[in-house]
């Protein structure tokens, strides 16, 4: 029922229709800026409204700042547990009926959960928004939390776990791969959560989380489109501004130790067919200056047939299968994957030899202005496609409000990219991406008849 976007490791895709618009982005507008108004409630609340009258819909997010970061050691998938959780009924509205009011109205709804947060949304006709706003007050003030409903949702997350990481072949690369990259920061695991911890789970431990967590001072409330902003305060005020502000929300302190050699570990994978490995690298957090043009150099290794990684390890070569990089980031420590599945015969190692020296190459010499432009527009065409939804505008706001403190971001992002330089690129790569701050995970076919 639930998306959720965890950052697992992806092959490549492509869209004929995504490359023809990132070949004119360069002479694409931004999208119009955002008008952007603020406004926190007594017990907390942060609002932050848009008003956009180009469609007769709102798209309203609740951004609880709570993600698998935030668990205990020993309990972890608690964040991903609740989106579930949400749904399974409040004092006035019982299990499932919140999404069949939604529907009604004609609308639609979803959530996710991240390593930083648990989102929840409905898009809907705009004369709708008092009803969202109370159903969305309902949940936060009333969920129900019973023990009845906790069993059951364990055992939907318990069986999404084994569909989505326990059976399909490197599906427990990213979780090695966590582990391993991480030593002490909470993103060691993902937010799905360990089967150990779901089982061993109590109904106490579940609502201690939910009353820490889900309160009005650690939520932001999210509104874009057809919509007058002083009303929506007026009636977010109406339905939110009785609810108790929870007490002091506690907030992830660990740091992570810097990286100054080299790691490296060997996992079997039953199902697996063929060699993988993934090298990664610690990153900046979301929203650093350094991020923009790290995303610029993830697009030049990865995006497209004609990427660095493609080209050599999977046309020209042939030794990969696949081959991708990836930027994730995240409101701490971040991290960058360069990702290959060997081809049968193929040498694990050295397909690692030559991503390494791929990356090597960019640290000596800054990329060609073919490229540098190329990625941009596709970087450029990305969000402006992204942003021709009120769903999409809303997301990248909440973004801006919760991870980086700051919803103004919002009109200012694309020349962030913009304003990368082949150097800044080059500049990256050497410092972040640098041989001893790599850990190095090798998936291997499990030999036969092992268990």
């Amino acid at each position: 029922m639930h998306r959720n976007p965890t950052g697992r490791i992806r092959v490549p895709s492509f869209s004929a229709l995504f490359l023809m618009i990132a070949a004119i982005a360069s002479a694409a507008d931004a999208p119009p800026a955002l008008q952007i108004r603020q406004k926190t409630l007594k017990n907390g609340l942060r609002i932050v409204a848009a008003e956009d009258r180009s469609r007769p819909v709102i798209n309203l997010q609740v951004w609880y700042h709570v993600g698998s970061k935030d668990e205990k050691p020993g309990r972890t998938g608690f964040a991903h547990l609740f989106e579930h959780l949400m749904f399974r009924g409040s004092k006035n509205v019982g299990p499932e009926e919140h999404m069949r009011l939604v529907r009604q109205a004609g609308g639609v709804g979803n959530a996710y959960t991240t390593y930083d947060t648990t989102v929840y949304w409905e898009t809907f006709p705009s004369n709708y928004l008092e009803r969202m706003l109370w159903l969305e007050a309902d949940r936060m003030a009333s969920l129900d939390v019973s023990r009845e409903n906790f069993e059951k949702e364990r055992e939907v997350v318990k069986e999404e776990r084994r569909l989505r990481f326990e059976n399909p072949p490197y599906g427990n690369l990213l979780e090695q791969v966590l582990r391993n990259t991480y030593q002490r920061y909470p993103y060691r695991h993902v937010p799905i959560g360990s089967m150990e911890d779901l089982n061993r789970a109590t109904i106490a431990d579940v609502r201690d989380f939910h009353s820490t967590y889900y309160v009005p001072n650690n939520a932001t409330l999210v509104l874009v489109g057809d919509l007058d902003a002083e009303e929506a305060f007026r009636l977010a005020e109406k339905h939110f501004g009785g609810i108790a502000r929870g007490r002091r929300v506690p907030r992830v302190r660990v740091k992570e130790p810097e990286q100054k050699r080299r790691r490296e570990a060997v996992v079997e994978d039953a199902k697996a067919p063929l060699d993988a490995v993934v090298a990664s690298y610690h990153l900046p957090p979301a929203g650093h200056p350094d991020s923009y043009a790290l995303e610029i150099a993830a697009s030049i290794l990865s995006t497209g047939q004609s990427s660095r990684l493609y080209r050599r390890l999977v046309y020209e070569q042939q030794s990969a299968m696949a081959a991708q990089g990836e930027a994730l980031f995240l409101e701490g420590p971040s991290v960058f994957f360069c990702f290959a599945i060997a081809n049968p015969g193929r040498d694990i190692r050295q397909i690692l030899s030559e991503m390494e020296a791929i990356l090597a190459d960019m640290a000596k010499k800054p990329p060609v202005e073919e490229e540098l432009t190329k990625a941009k527009n596709q970087i450029v065409a990305s969000f402006i496609l992204e942003q021709e939804s009120m769903q999409g505008k809303a997301d990248f706001l909440g973004k801006c409000a919760v991870l980086y403190g700051d919803p103004g971001r919002y009109n200012t992002e694309l020349d962030r990219y913009r304003n990368v330089s082949a150097a800044d690129v080059q500049r990256v790569v050497r410092t972040y991406l640098a041989p001893e701050r790599q850990t190095r995970v090798f998936l291997r076919p499990a030999a036969a008849g092992a268990k």
